[in-house]
């Protein structure tokens, strides 16, 4: 099985869902970012998603924007991102990893060329956000060919003629947008959650991890309660802003601000 895989099977055994926290590449720095990836795992990161700083990031909310922009400030590239993850899995062979972002830079890179080396670097799984099912044939055949699970995006406007499509073209987890909008805007209410995850199982055995609008440890229970897993990125780059300094460059406080949150939320998924 693929490392996504292994690890959801894992945590059913144990009765709990997953928290998969996120971080921007290159966010405020690349050593800061290489130190917040690491810790992420002993923090209680069952999963990580890491952004890929793009310059038109059409799904993220001001908050993630921002650190996409201090990313590409700080040197962020595509292949510099992948870099990170090799980096990280000189230290970690179990930890999934899933980049998150958007399809010009992958074609930019060369769509087969990307895949081979994202495999290489150690990444899992691709949530390309702009790539519908529909223009999949882009870049499906390559990630399949290297093991790389090409995660979708289902929101709550995911109508039911539309919903076997998307999910019938997706591997590793369905992620569930529990908004409509962007993220890190506002968050959904459990009684929401608890009535759309059930539309989604009953075309899919893949497990659903919640996101856009998780951002309190007792939400994240919730939604990995209700679902699989939460995924939670707004409220951890705000941590990582409240502690850089007046030029927005990251100190002794920047590290620990995020890990600190991962445990809280950590703690809040395991009591569920």
């Amino acid at each position: 099985m693929s490392r996504i895989a292994t690890k959801f099977a894992a945590l059913k055994a144990q009765g709990r869902g997953a928290l998969i926290p996120f971080l921007e590449a290159f966010d405020p720095d690349r050593e800061t970012a290489m130190a917040i990836l690491r810790g992420m795992p002993a923090a209680g990161a069952d999963l990580i998603e890491i952004g890929v700083p793009f310059t038109d990031p059409m799904a993220d909310g001001p908050t993630v924007q921002k650190a996409g922009q201090r990313g590409l400030k700080a040197g962020a590239t595509l292949a510099g991102t992948l870099g990170m993850v090799a980096d990280f899995r000189e230290s970690d062979a179990e930890t999934p990893v899933i980049l998150m972002g958007y399809f010009n830079p992958i074609l930019s890179y060369g769509i087969a060329k990307f895949c081979v080396d994202a495999a290489k670097a150690g990444v899992d799984g691709l949530i390309v956000v702009d790539v519908p099912p529909e223009e999949a044939d882009e870049i499906a055949p390559d990630a399949t060919a290297n093991g790389l699970d090409l995660i979708r995006l289902v929101a709550p406007t995911t109508g039911e003629d539309r919903l076997p499509k998307v999910l019938s073209a997706t591997t590793g987890f369905v992620y569930y947008v529990a908004i409509t909008g962007i993220t890190g805007t506002r968050s959904a209410s459990a009684d929401d959650l608890a009535a759309a995850i059930p539309r989604i199982r009953k075309y899919t055995d893949l497990p659903i991890a919640i996101g856009f609008g998780v951002r309190s440890p007792q939400q994240a229970g919730e939604a990995s309660r209700i679902a699989d897993g939460a995924v939670v990125a707004s409220a951890l780059i705000e941590g990582l802003v409240a502690s850089l300094d007046a030029e927005g460059r990251a100190t002794a406080a920047t590290v620990p601000a995020v890990l600190d949150r991962v445990r809280e939320l950590a703690e809040a998924v395991r009591k569920g």
